[in-house]
């Protein structure tokens, strides 16, 4: 018996694309607005820009909070591209997951040191 499909048949892939694109833009607003929220501060503080004003910047519980959000939006943002760049180019499957497992790995243990550095200052 055979199965007509017809106009309903699915090409094949992961159907990932609005989304991904979607996430790409709003990641890289809420980067672009947390990184002009900082220059705003650095242009209109007062004395020299050294540690004790990024420390003092960083001393609120809401900007660690804040930054680790944008931290995780970074990640995020990387893990999307990379993973695109894993699925276009590389062809062999086995490898393409490794290196997506390896992606994965190291941007946890970068989201790892991000908690361990904003929590320690």
């Amino acid at each position: 018996m055979a199965v007509n499909f017809g106009s309903r048949r699915i090409v094949t892939g992961a159907h990932y694309g609005l989304r991904d694109w979607l996430a790409q833009r709003v990641t890289a607003l809420l980067m672009a607005l947390f990184t002009l929220l900082i220059v705003l501060r650095l242009v209109f503080s007062r004395g020299p820009v050294g540690y004790d004003l990024w420390a003092g910047m960083f001393a609120a519980q809401w900007m660690k909070t804040l930054t680790f959000t944008v931290i995780l939006a970074l990640l995020y943002h990387a893990w999307v591209g990379m993973r695109d760049i894993w699925m276009d180019y590389i062809k062999p499957v086995g490898l393409r997951l490794a290196l997506q497992v390896f992606s994965i790995v190291w941007l946890v243990g970068c989201a790892g040191w991000a908690i361990q550095v904003l929590w320690r200052v």
